[in-house]
């Protein structure tokens, strides 16, 4: 969903609408190329693995996948020019196959003049908060999230 909510917020700046308040991407999954460390790291370690993740980029691009017959909407890691998003709210796991594209996508967030919180939960893996919602840090990523929505919100 994360991805999707990427993908989504880069297409309504290219449209020109509807105007996006913010962009909550938790875990997204944003970059078919499969090149990053983490992607090898946790290679049949978890619930979403390097495998997972190629099967996921696989259903959603088929042979496409890792070309450059790639769109940003499908794949946003691949956008060159991230300026004119909405704030953005990136969540993910020190032991998640996502974890470096979501931090190099929040540092080109950055770069490119955009608002971005994002936070890497160190021994978190995809899914944990949904997991074990009453650990300390489930709950703690919960509550960075919610008070970053109501910042943005103004609540």
């Amino acid at each position: 969903g994360g991805g999707l909510a990427a993908g989504t917020a880069l297409l309504a700046r290219d449209r020109g609408g509807p105007a996006l308040a913010g962009q909550v991407l938790i875990y997204p999954m944003i970059d078919d190329r499969d090149a990053s460390v983490s992607t090898v790291q946790v290679d049949g370690i978890g619930v979403w693995d390097r495998t997972s993740n190629l099967t996921g980029w696989n259903a959603l691009l088929g042979d496409r996948r890792g070309t450059d017959d790639v769109s940003i909407y499908a794949a946003p890691a691949r956008a060159t020019d991230l300026s004119g998003l909405p704030p953005a709210f990136i969540d993910c796991g020190s032991v998640e196959v996502f974890r470096d594209e979501d931090v190099a996508y929040a540092t080109q967030l950055w770069a490119d003049g955009v608002q971005a919180e994002l936070h890497v939960w160190p021994g978190g893996f995809h899914g944990f908060d949904m997991m074990a919602p009453h650990i300390a840090i489930s709950q703690a990523m919960t509550a960075a999230r919610d008070n970053w929505v109501g910042r943005i919100l103004g609540a």
